[in-house]
């Protein structure tokens, strides 16, 4: 039968995240969550919430956690911006600032959601290939475009760029509007953040969601110009004014609160990867140095597919690209050490 209405819809290829098995027994390294639980007072503001207040609307603004956020980067809550997820907020920038008819540039190797933005907001785009360490070279970027979106550490390679060459990108590309998509900063790189009052071009992306446990409630934020953030807010209020719920908010605010767990947590997650890393090596993994909570190795002997298979038959879920370049990749997350022990202990297994 034919369905002319079928013509008219929008045609996509969506972003596909880390699969989400459902057993409890299932060792899930595969989608670069915390391995360890939100601060003790976001625990105690989900126990202390009051359930009558889902009645009501939530604060459209978000007044307390902009407050909290503002507090702990030394800016003014009027360069905090809320979304539901670092995703939200990117897409929402992506919309706000690349609006000209020149494309986009980044990296050739990094988050797969980009592209997808792109498609679907009809966003021109170019991009530009890391070199043969997966390290970007910030001089590729000196050209005329519509906009950079950098990653910083990169994702899936963890590789990052220290602040003056984020400084060096930001003077070469005044013209435009730059997001460093700061998403595991916290696990060792160097925030762009202090270049915020420098460039009121610079727009920086975080989430609650890795180093601070929360993946589950979906919290994101942009820092930056008190313009670039009043550009953001009208955006999102032309479709959907009330972004994070009541829950997050409190949640959110309770762990900004919190500064010695967080920095605990963060440490934890460091030298897990650090000792996995060297076990991974004396393994003959080729393990590129990371700043994230997670791993992306290659063993020069074993293809990735088959140990991506292999740990799966194993109940050990991790992420394998099957992409240009990195085909013969994998990403680990970085769990506790005890995760980590049967991770290396299957793997062990596999390659006797």
């Amino acid at each position: 039968m034919d369905k002319p209405f079928l013509k008219k819809l929008r045609r996509i290829a969506p972003y596909v995240p880390g699969e989400q098995p459902q057993r409890g027994d299932i060792l899930k390294l595969n989608a670069n969550e915390n391995p360890y639980p939100p601060a003790p007072g976001v625990q105690q503001a989900l126990r202390s919430f009051d359930a009558c207040s889902l009645a009501l609307y939530p604060d459209a603004n978000g007044k307390a956690l902009k407050t909290a956020l503002a507090g702990r980067f030394g800016i003014k809550p009027t360069q905090v911006f809320l979304g539901n997820g670092s995703d939200d907020v990117l897409a929402l920038a992506f919309q706000s600032f690349f609006c000209s008819d020149q494309p986009i540039l980044y990296p050739d190797i990094t988050y797969s959601f980009y592209p997808v933005w792109c498609d679907l907001f009809r966003i021109p785009y170019e991009t530009v290939p890391l070199d043969e360490n997966f390290c970007v070279n910030i001089r590729d970027y000196d050209k005329p475009n519509g906009g950079v979106i950098l990653p910083n550490p990169n994702a899936p390679t963890g590789r990052a760029l220290l602040l003056d060459a984020l400084e060096a990108l930001l003077q070469h590309n005044a013209d435009c509007v730059v997001i460093i998509d700061e998403a595991y900063v916290d696990f060792g790189a160097q925030s762009a953040v202090p270049l915020i009052e420098k460039y009121e071009n610079l727009l920086v992306v975080q989430t609650m969601s890795k180093s601070r446990s929360l993946a589950g409630l979906r919290i994101g934020y942009a820092l930056g110009s008190e313009t670039l953030i009043a550009t953001l807010e009208a955006v999102k209020n032309s479709y959907n004014s009330y972004t994070l719920d009541a829950v997050a908010l409190a949640a959110g605010a309770a762990s900004v609160a919190d500064e010695t767990y967080f920095q605990q947590t963060c440490r934890k997650v460091i030298a897990t990867r650090e000792r996995t890393a060297d076990a991974l090596r004396a393994l003959g993994f080729l393990a590129p140095p990371s700043l994230t909570n997670f791993l992306f190795v290659t063993h020069p002997q074993r293809d990735a597919a088959g140990l991506f298979a292999a740990l799966r038959d194993r109940d050990i879920f991790i992420r394998y690209f099957k992409l240009p370049r990195i085909d013969n990749y994998l990403r680990i997350t970085v769990g506790t050490d005890a995760q980590m022990d049967r991770l290396l202990a299957a793997l062990r297994d596999i390659l006797s």
